[in-house]
């Protein structure tokens, strides 16, 4: 398995050093930055910060924002930070794609991390990232039949709600190992010892197990619970099948059973996955041998598709890999989809394609 980087760990921005406590003589110096961190630090000056207001209560959100050059109107893509972060957050490879194919591009905070009320799939957090689209079109040249939204884990969550409860503004959206059931995961987490039930209980004012007004706000916060909306807008849902395992020395921290979820919801009644097939899949991370053998799909590399299934306007895509996303692979799907033409399902072409580990 190649190495993978953490795709939104704050901590690849900061430079390695050591200082020797024996004084200024015996002091090391930084090490040269490599020609990627070179490139990575040359995306990443290239992205302008700015405050934008939201509607929900007249304050300001940070973004990382890039704006496409010309005077035609150019695509918009929407990247949403993880479970854990906020605007600071790893934004390096939706940033490149959009600067090398002159796309506007906005990595809004949404209130930042999901444990604080504010955050984690609130009204607020709802607001704030209409109101980044809204932005967008007035500052910059945005067309209308391309505007995108991405997202993995934390991020998959809010892209899958946003799919669900505001479909009008999205020409597609590419969701990674998202997370559809809040009370569900809170109950996963303590079931898997990851601590991400702390943060719900946080979140929703107490567990969401014990305590009904909790209980209520999980579901509030919840994309199942506004999933009708997202049948009038073109999704594609991808998950690792060792997510929710210990997979190459990792703790998989969101079962596929999210992603599964989300899928039956929307699919056609005879497209949906069993209940039987599904434990299989999420338990045993084996795909039912009555599957029948997916298209190759070059865009997915080293990392390939072992499941897939179509229905009305939704796809689901099971893959080798654990809590990974394909950022380029998701983007360049997306690029392919336009309101005025029918959905492009079509695999996508051999690339450099760059599987990244999300740290939650």
């Amino acid at each position: 398995m190649k190495h993978r980087r953490p795709l939104l760990a704050a901590c690849l921005f900061l430079a390695v050093s050591g200082v020797s406590c024996a004084g200024p003589a015996e002091s090391k110096s930084t090490p040269p930055a490599s020609a990627e961190e070179k490139a990575r630090q040359a995306v990443m000056a290239q992205l302008k910060t700015v405050d934008y207001g939201c509607t929900f209560d007249n304050s300001k959100q940070k973004a990382r924002c890039h704006f496409a050059k010309g005077d035609a109107p150019r695509p918009l893509l929407v990247a949403l930070h993880s479970w854990s972060y906020g605007y600071t957050g790893d934004s390096f490879h939706f940033a490149r794609f959009c600067i090398r194919n002159n796309w506007n591009f906005i990595f809004p905070h949404y209130r930042g991390p999901n444990w604080t009320p504010q955050a984690c799939g609130s009204d607020a957090v709802v607001a704030d990232i209409a109101d980044a689209v809204a932005y967008m079109k007035r500052v910059s040249k945005v067309d209308d039949d391309r505007v995108y939204l991405i997202g993995g884990s934390g991020g998959g969550h809010a892209a899958l709600l946003m799919a669900a409860r505001r479909p009008e503004l999205w020409t597609a959206v590419s969701v990674w190992c998202p997370i559809s059931d809040i009370a569900a995961y809170h109950d996963q987490c303590i079931e898997r010892k990851r601590g991400y039930f702390e943060h719900i209980r946080k979140v929703c004012g107490g567990d969401p197990a014990k305590d009904p007004a909790a209980k209520a706000e999980a579901v509030r916060r919840s994309p199942l619970t506004w999933i009708g909306g997202a049948s009038r807008v073109l999704l594609d849902i991808n998950a690792g099948i060792h997510d929710g395992h210990d997979f190459g020395g990792r703790r998989g921290p969101v079962p596929v059973s999210q992603s599964l979820d989300a899928f039956n919801a929307l699919a056609a009644p005879e497209d949906r996955i069993s209940p039987a097939d599904a434990s299989l899949i999420v338990k045993e991370q084996k795909i039912p041998k009555n599957f029948s053998v997916p298209e190759k799909d070059p865009s997915f590399g080293t990392y390939p598709v072992i499941f897939r299934r179509e229905s009305n306007l939704v796809r689901i895509t099971i893959f080798e890999g654990g809590h990974d996303c394909l950022p380029d692979m998701g983007m360049l799907w997306l690029a392919r989809q336009n309101r005025k033409s029918p959905p492009d399902w079509s695999p996508g072409r051999g690339s450099r394609t760059e599987a990244v580990e999300i740290t939650k």
